[in-house]
């Protein structure tokens, strides 16, 4: 269930089988006098626009009962809930919800019609507000996506570090400082800095540096996990490995963004908090 505001009102948007429903039912705060949903239907104009959109997007839709509705539409007796037009037409456009998120919903199509009933003003900024709606919700998914796809790299990434760099006879600790160590190699490839290093920089910032990476840098970051993986599997020494990966992800970035500003590093002076090759 997700919310937007339009002009003062708060309207309450419910996704049903993956299409977007707006609520009537809030969008009938916004309107000026004491008027109902079964005002709307029983307006020509709405029967016949609720009956085009039935026909392009229902196929079990009942032209025998619309007729008879359509013909009544308009007429100081024709009245009809949003709960008959449903049961009778078999229309799928118009929802009528009890419960928690009870009320009237309507296809996204059709709420925007009805937002016109209200005001021009009042559906110009519906659609403003719902796009603004549907954006940030792809932002996030994209950001959720390639987060989720590097976490899913670093169980590889520390697989690796776990069949290769960490000696049986090392206690709990100190196979913790290998974990950060061999962390900090792709933090250092890819941001140029060190996690405490960037938590020291950022003491109001919430999570840590890998939360804060845009979309982009997770994609490198993924990369960077698997050849990290790689190259702790073909024995190759810390540093020569920071350096490979600061050179893969300078490339990889300019793909990504043209971006040409990320730090060369010199790794002969990286201190990285624990040097995997002075563990014994």
């Amino acid at each position: 269930m997700a919310k937007i505001e339009v002009i003062g009102t708060e309207v309450r948007v419910l996704t049903i089988e993956n299409e977007d429903f707006i609520s009537l039912t809030d969008m009938l705060k916004a309107k000026d006098g004491n008027f109902f949903i079964s005002d709307w239907l029983r307006n020509r104009n709405t029967v016949e626009f609720l009956g085009i959109w039935e026909r392009v997007h229902n196929p079990a839709f009942n032209y025998g009962e619309f007729a008879i509705i359509a013909s009544q539409a308009g007429l100081n007796s024709y009245k009809v809930s949003v709960k008959e037009w449903v049961e009778k037409t078999n229309a799928i456009g118009l929802k009528a919800t009890t419960g928690r998120y009870g009320g009237t919903y309507a296809h996204r199509d059709i709420a925007f019609e009805f937002g016109m009933w209200i005001s021009a003003e009042f559906k110009i900024y519906l659609i403003k507000e719902f796009q603004r709606l549907k954006e940030d919700e792809r932002k996030t998914l994209g950001w959720d996506i390639r987060r989720n796809l590097a976490k899913l790299n670093y169980r590889i990434h520390t697989d690796a570090i776990r069949e290769h760099l960490i000696p049986p006879e090392l206690k709990p600790a100190q196979t913790a400082l290998i974990y950060a160590s061999e962390a900090d190699v792709l933090n250092m490839a890819l941001f140029g800095q060190t996690a405490a290093q960037w938590r020291s920089e950022n003491p109001g910032e919430k999570g840590n540096i890998r939360d804060q990476a845009n979309g982009a840098q997770l994609v490198c970051l993924s990369n960077l996990e698997n050849l990290n993986a790689l190259f702790i599997a073909e024995s190759h020494a810390q540093p020569d490995r920071l350096r490979r990966l600061n050179q893969i992800a300078i490339q990889q970035m300019r793909i990504l963004t043209s971006d040409t500003r990320l730090p060369v590093l010199d790794t002969e002076s990286v201190d990285l908090p624990a040097k995997v090759r002075k563990l014994p």
